[in-house]
């Protein structure tokens, strides 16, 4: 049954929507950063590129209003990203599975255009029509080609108005749908030639695409489409540290829109599934001494917000509401063991020569033990 295009609004205006766009979760920190914001701003965008770095990397405004960190990472990388979109060259986000691409793709695209829906997903089935324009075919049989039977893209409509569109998984998108974007990106223009007209982009438009690592050699970028943009590399976190703090922050965030009670004594189990994930992807123990075999998966930062957040929920509806190891035991074994044969060799080899031997993780090695069997 389809819901009453009222109905769902008013569902979102409620507050009911289960993940808001970023700019409605944000929306306080976006108006106190418009309102703090004195420094020069390019055409359409809704802050300076000054604003839109601190709204991503955290900080607090002289009226004393704490921005949050969205981004925890090296402040060149946002700053070379925020640069990029302020001039007519278009940014590609690149990285292995699990650095923050297409939430930091969300994120500059809310604090530029105040919107950050205009998406196109990248899969092996995207047609060109999703990046240029489609036909309303009712309009078009009973009324021929015109502006009213054309469907206009998340990117034409980018260029219309001035906006951020977004392209996730670009790599993923077939090869000749991929070289639509090339005239786009170049001229700054979308032919349509079914009318004799054109959708030039106005002041302000411009486009950020996400790429997986891990993609590579799926359907590559051709030269003249990688020219285009200008590639900014999100690494993973550097230190233990850092992942544990981006970990935390998010599972919080998660926690609080699922309505999950904090966990009071979590940060241990946080700080375990961290150093599990990082030895493992490392191929070593975080003190240097013992190398250990890396699994098929990635054990990405964004995995250990998934694991951390089902303990905690876990712990909330079948416990005592603090996080313990039995409640992140299974997430880890789901991650870890992608190949049911290779992957439980490498993580029974890792329970027994490196937890096992760990001084303070022996109720972590019972829950482990208990559901790999």
């Amino acid at each position: 049954m389809t819901v009453p295009e009222t109905d769902a609004v008013a569902r979102t205006d409620t507050g009911e929507a289960l993940r808001p766009h970023a700019e409605d979760a944000f929306a306080d920190e976006l108006e106190a950063l418009a309102a703090a914001d004195d420094r020069p701003r390019p055409a359409r965008w809704r802050l300076s590129p000054w604003a839109v770095a601190t709204y991503l990397l955290g900080g607090t405004l002289s009226d004393g209003t704490v921005i949050t960190p969205k981004y925890v990472g090296p402040r060149r990388i946002v700053e070379v990203a925020v640069t990029t979109l302020a001039t007519d060259r278009a940014l590609l986000l690149l990285g292995v599975p699990g650095t923050a691409k297409t939430w930091v793709s969300e994120h500059l695209a809310a604090a530029i255009s105040g919107d950050s829906t205009l998406l196109v997903q990248g899969t092996a089935g995207t047609p060109e029509e999703a990046i240029r324009y489609g036909w309303n075919y009712a309009r078009l049989l009973a009324h021929g080609p015109s502006r009213d039977a054309l469907v206009p893209s998340p990117v034409m409509r980018a260029m219309a108005d001035g906006m951020t569109a977004r392209v996730e998984e670009l790599t993923r998108i077939p090869a000749d749908v991929q070289d639509t974007l090339i005239t786009i990106l170049s001229e700054k223009t979308l032919p349509i030639p079914e009318l004799g007209q054109e959708q030039q982009a106005v002041r302000g438009f411009n486009l950020i695409a996400t790429a997986n690592d891990r993609d590579r050699g799926v359907n590559d970028l051709s030269s003249a489409l990688r020219r285009r943009f200008n590639t900014v590399v999100l690494p993973l976190p550097e230190t233990a540290e850092a992942e544990v703090d981006i970990v935390a922050r998010r599972v919080g965030q998660i926690g609080r829109s699922l309505d999950l009670p904090a966990a009071p004594d979590g940060f241990d189990e946080i700080r375990r599934v961290v150093t599990v994930f990082r030895e493992l992807r490392d191929g070593i123990t975080t003190d240097g001494r013992t190398k250990v075999k890396s699994p098929s998966g990635t054990l990405s930062t964004a995995e250990a917000i998934s694991v951390v957040t089902g303990g905690l929920a876990l712990a909330a509806h079948f416990g005592d509401g603090v996080l313990r190891s039995g409640d992140v035991a299974a997430g880890i074994l789901g991650a870890v063991v992608r190949d049911p044969a290779a992957d439980r060799v490498v993580w029974q080899e890792y329970l027994e020569t490196v937890v096992r031997e760990r001084d303070g993780w022996k109720d972590f090695y019972r829950a482990c033990r208990e559901v790999s069997g």
